[in-house]
């Protein structure tokens, strides 16, 4: 098992290396002068040429991509234009409200979505069955922007179930423990004995958790299903059923464990799109995560910001999947002798 995750972590150096390079010389090459942007039209030559060399914008193409690496092996993501505080502390301070939102996004999606595909799967060609995959086909093709608005006029507008963003009432005043406001939210209750601030942060999350998981609810539920007729089809569980086992132990002791493996696929590279599709949901839901911090430097032109989010948000992507690898040879150990 350890020389297997050694072998993958070989092959992760050159995916970082390959991702860290894209990213710089996607913005470095971007059209216009980042200094001029961010200054404004307004601004004198002088000024343009001090912002220049703050960031060392004055030195060849090849020199800046070396400064530029020698700043990542130190972890060392810069510092933003907008607010001079080091990139790496601003994702650090927002980190925890995207981590809450996609835990509970993938909470539900997972959930959701293996139940959905085992329904249709068991049921097939059933109104279960198409009723599910509509659903699933529906979920899918809405864009999660539009979505999470169409969430906030029915569900906050009219309906007034639901507040329009934010993650607490801000009446109730904590000082968060973990930066995860449920977690948080349980500890004061065990304290205290209150539980407002453990229903405020849940009555926040509502929405933005089922708007950014739809998309990967679907996906996994049509993935979920068509994996699991395949299994179905085999023979050993024909002889299963034969030899008079229950329904339910056949499907959720038998064919459901052997038709994991392309579940995990989907689900670790989801877990990985919640993070694309967070900056979305985040901005709509004036949540204060990493998405909408990173849409606000996208806006304010603050290129270390822009540089160090989407280096990070790559990163995550990439372990996740390594992540995903290493179950893969959990759930079926022979993938580790291949």
């Amino acid at each position: 098992m350890l020389k297997y995750i050694l072998k993958r972590l070989s092959l992760l150096i050159p995916t970082l290396f390959g991702v860290i390079t894209i990213v710089f010389f996607m913005i470095a090459l971007s059209p216009g002068d980042p200094a001029r942007v961010m200054l404004g039209e307004r601004a004198t030559a002088a000024s343009i040429e001090k912002l220049r060399h703050e960031l060392g914008l004055d030195k060849p193409l090849y020199v800046q991509y070396g400064l530029y690496l020698q700043r990542i092996v130190k972890l060392d993501l810069g510092k933003s234009i907008k607010s001079g505080q080091k990139v790496s502390e601003e994702i650090r301070d927002h980190l925890p409200a995207t981590v809450e939102l996609a835990i509970w996004a993938m909470i539900f999606s997972t959930s959701v979505g293996i139940f959905l595909g085992v329904l249709s799967a068991t049921r097939k060609n059933s109104w279960i069955d198409f009723g599910s995959m509509a659903s699933a086909l529906v979920g899918v093709s809405m864009p999660v922007f539009w979505l999470a608005l169409v969430f906030i006029m029915i569900f906050s507008v009219k309906l007034d179930l639901f507040p329009t963003g934010g993650r607490m009432n801000i009446r109730y005043y904590f000082t968060s423990i973990t930066g995860l406001y449920v977690l948080d939210g349980f500890i004061v209750l065990l304290k205290s004995g209150d539980p407002k601030v453990l229903f405020s942060a849940l009555h926040h999350l509502v929405l933005p958790a089922i708007a950014l998981g739809t998309i990967p609810l679907a996906i996994t539920a049509r993935i979920t299903r068509s994996s699991l007729l395949e299994v179905l089809n085999q023979d050993y569980i024909k002889t299963a059923r034969s030899a008079g086992i229950k329904e339910r132990r056949v499907i959720y002791r038998y064919a459901l464990k052997n038709a994991l493996l392309p579940i995990i696929t989907v689900i670790g590279l989801q877990v990985g799109m919640l993070l694309a599709g967070a900056i979305l949901t985040e901005t709509v839901f004036a949540w204060p995560g990493i998405g909408k911090w990173l849409y606000h430097a996208i806006e304010a032109r603050d290129y270390p910001a822009v540089q160090g989010g989407i280096i990070f948000i790559s990163i995550s992507f990439v372990l996740i999947n390594l992540l995903v690898d290493i179950l893969y040879s959990v759930v079926n150990p022979k993938i580790r002798l291949s």
